[in-house]
C-alpha cells in the first residue's frame, strides 16, 4: 500500500511521511477515528514507507523486495494483530492469518461486520486474547531481518481483553529499540488508559460527501445520482456507502424489524413483541448490536424529520416512506429516553446478556415511551 493509493487525507499522509523522513517516529502511534475511513490503509502505507529500500517523492517505490512483500502481506518485519473469536484454549491472530489477508484485500476500509462474517462466528464476541500478548513478545524478542524496525500493526486495540492489555502495556512502556507499534482504533476511549497515554495520536476524520461520490463513481462505476444519494446517507463512512450501494438484504431486514417493533409497540401487542424478540435473537450477538445501532440512527433521523429541514435528514426512500407517518411519535419528550434504552440494550448484549431477554425488555419499554 502506497500513500498515493489512498483516497484523500493529504495532511495526514504528509504528517506520517515527515515522521519517517525526520526520524521522529514514535514508538507507539494510534490512528484513531470513526469506522469506514482509511486508517488501516494509512497504517499499511506508513509501514511500507518505513521498510521501502528506494523511497521516491515522498512515497514508497512499490518495486523493491520490501514493497513487494508488503503488497502480499508477507513482509517478515511487519506483524499484524487483530481481534478474533475463540478457537481453542490458546487463540492468537496467526490462527486466522489466511482469512485476514483475504479481508485486507476485499475490505480495505476494514468493515468489521464483514470480518465477523468471514470468521463464521456470528454469535461470538471478538477479542484480542491474552496469549496474543505473549506471542507478540516472542516475535519482538528476535532481531529484525534486514530492516531497521519491526512494525506491529494492531487493528482495534480496544478489543484487547484485560490480560492482553496488561501484557501490551509492558511492551509499550519498555519497547524494544527496533520495534514500532501502529494501532488503528475506532474507539480510542476504550483503549486501556495507561497504554493510550503512552501513544502519539493522529485523528482520521470521515470523508466529505464529494470524496465519497468520487470514490463510488470511479471505483464502482456508480451512476452520479446514486452516488450522491449514498454519499448523503453514509456520513463519510465508506463501508456504509458500499453497503448502501449493494442494498443488502440485511439493511432491508433491519428496516422491516424496526417497523414491526414500532407498530407492535404502538398496538401494545405483547405476544407479537415476544416473537419479535426471538427473531432478533436469531441474528446473533453482533447482528443484534448492528440492528440496535440501526434503530439508534432511525430514532435520530425521525426526530430530525420533525424539524422539516430535508438537508439534515439521511434516510433512504423506503425509510422515508415509513418515517413520514412515524416521526410524530419521536419528540422532545421521549427521544432521549428512547436513545438511552437502545444504548443500554447494546451495552447489555455486548456484555453477554441474554439477547432474547434484553430485546423483549426493550420492546416493552417502547410501548410506554411511544405514548409520551
Amino acid at each position: 500500500m502506497k500513500f498515493s493509493d489512498i483516497l484523500g487525507h493529504e495532511d495526514i499522509k504528509e504528517r506520517l511521511r515527515a515522521l519517517v523522513d525526520d526520524n521522529r517516529i514514535p514508538h507507539a502511534l494510534v490512528l484513531e477515528g470513526p469506522s469506514g475511513t482509511s486508517k488501516m490503509q494509512l497504517a499499511r502505507a506508513m509501514a511500507q514507507y518505513i521498510h521501502c529500500q528506494d523511497r521516491q517523492n515522498g512515497d514508497s517505490c512499490g518495486r523493491c523486495p520490501a514493497c513487494i512483500q508488503h503488497q502480499t502481506f508477507n513482509h517478515v518485519d511487519t506483524i499484524f494483530s487483530f481481534p478474533v473469536v475463540k478457537k481453542k484454549d490458546i487463540t492468537i491472530s496467526d490462527d486466522f492469518i489466511a482469512e485476514w489477508r483475504q479481508f485486507l484485500t476485499d475490505y480495505p476500509f476494514m468493515d468489521y461486520e464483514a470480518w465477523v462474517a468471514m470468521l463464521d462466528k456470528d454469535n461470538a464476541k471478538t477479542n484480542i486474547f491474552v496469549h496474543e500478548g505473549q506471542a507478540l513478545m516472542d516475535k519482538l524478542a528476535t532481531t529484525t531481518h534486514g530492516s531497521q524496525y519491526k512494525v506491529v500493526i494492531m487493528w482495534l486495540p480496544e478489543k484487547m481483553n484485560e490480560q492482553c492489555a496488561n501484557r501490551m502495556l509492558k511492551l509499550v512502556e519498555e519497547p524494544f529499540s527496533d520495534t514500532l507499534f501502529i494501532m488503528v482504533s475506532n474507539s480510542p476511549q476504550s483503549i486501556l488508559p495507561t497504554i493510550y497515554s503512552r501513544t502519539q495520536r493522529v485523528p482520521v476524520m470521515r470523508y466529505s460527501e464529494g470524496e465519497v461520490v468520487s470514490y463510488l463513481a470511479y471505483n464502482y462505476d456508480t451512476d452520479m445520482q446514486t452516488a450522491q444519494d449514498v454519499a448523503h446517507l453514509c456520513e463519510g463512512n465508506i463501508n456504509l456507502a458500499l453497503r448502501l450501494c449493494k442494498t443488502t438484504e440485511s439493511s432491508k431486514k433491519h428496516l422491516d424489524l424496526f417497523m414491526e417493533l414500532m407498530r407492535m409497540a404502538y398496538m401494545r401487542n405483547v405476544g407479537k413483541l415476544k416473537l419479535w424478540s426471538t427473531t432478533v435473537h436469531e441474528m446473533g450477538r453482533e447482528g443484534s448490536i448492528q440492528f440496535l445501532e440501526y434503530c439508534l440512527r432511525m430514532i435520530r433521523e425521525n426526530f430530525i424529520l420533525n424539524l422539516h429541514v430535508d438537508e439534515l435528514n439521511r434516510l433512504t426512500q423506503a425509510e422515508r416512506d415509513f418515517s413520514k407517518n412515524f416521526s410524530r411519535f419521536v419528540n422532545e419528550r421521549n427521544v432521549e429516553q428512547i436513545a438511552e434504552q437502545i444504548q443500554s440494550a447494546i451495552d447489555d448484549i455486548a456484555a453477554n446478556a441474554s439477547i432474547k431477554l434484553v430485546m423483549f425488555d426493550f420492546s416493552i419499554k417502547m410501548i410506554l415511551l411511544l405514548k409520551k
